[in-house]
C-alpha cells in the first residue's frame, strides 16, 4: 500500500479547502458545491476547529428544519477531528475511516493541513491497484501460458 503522502502527489487537485466557524452553513454548502467536494476544514483564529461534511448538513440542518442562511457552521461541524500524517499508509486510513465511520480525514504535517482524503479517493485508488495486479497475474499466466504451448513445458517441469 502507498503513503499517504504518495497517494496525495497522485491526486489531480491537492486544494484542500476551508471556512470560517463564523461562516453560514449556507455558504459552506455553497463552497461545497461549487467546488465540487464534500467537506470542508472550518477555522476560527487560523487554527483547525473542525470539519463540516455534507452529512452534517443533511443531518443538523435539514432533519432538524433549521436555516442554513442562519445557523453558523460552528453550531453544525464536527470538533472531534481524525487526521493521519503523510507517513500513514492509505491502508491504516481506510481502517480508520472504517472504525469511525467517517468520509474525510485531513492529513497534517507539521501543524499545517497539507491535504484532505475521502473515502472515495481510497476505493478508487484500491480499485486502480487491483486493476494494476490483475493485469500483471494476466500477463503472468499469458506469458507462461504461451511458453507451454510452444513446448517450453516438458514432462510436468517448466524448461529453464
Amino acid at each position: 500500500m502507498a503513503s499517504v503522502a504518495q497517494f496525495l502527489r497522485s491526486k489531480a487537485s491537492q486544494t484542500v479547502w476551508s471556512i470560517e466557524a463564523s461562516a453560514s452553513v449556507y455558504d459552506a454548502i455553497a463552497i461545497m458545491a461549487h467546488r465540487q467536494v464534500g467537506a470542508l476544514i472550518v477555522a476560527h483564529e487560523g487554527r483547525i476547529a473542525g470539519i463540516v461534511t455534507e452529512r452534517d448538513y443533511a443531518r443538523k440542518i435539514v432533519l432538524m428544519d433549521r436555516s442554513s442562511r442562519n445557523t453558523p457552521v460552528r453550531d453544525i461541524m464536527s470538533t472531534a477531528v481524525r487526521y493521519v500524517g503523510p507517513e500513514q499508509t492509505t491502508e491504516e486510513c481506510m481502517a480508520i475511516m472504517t472504525g469511525h465511520r467517517i468520509r474525510y480525514l485531513p492529513v497534517i504535517a507539521a501543524g499545517q493541513v497539507i491535504g484532505m482524503v475521502s473515502i472515495g479517493d481510497l476505493i478508487k485508488s484500491q480499485m486502480s491497484e487491483q486493476e494494476h495486479t490483475i493485469q500483471q497475474l494476466e500477463h503472468y499466466i499469458h506469458g507462461n501460458s504461451s511458453q507451454s504451448a510452444h513446448g517450453g513445458m516438458q514432462a510436468g517441469r517448466w524448461q529453464v
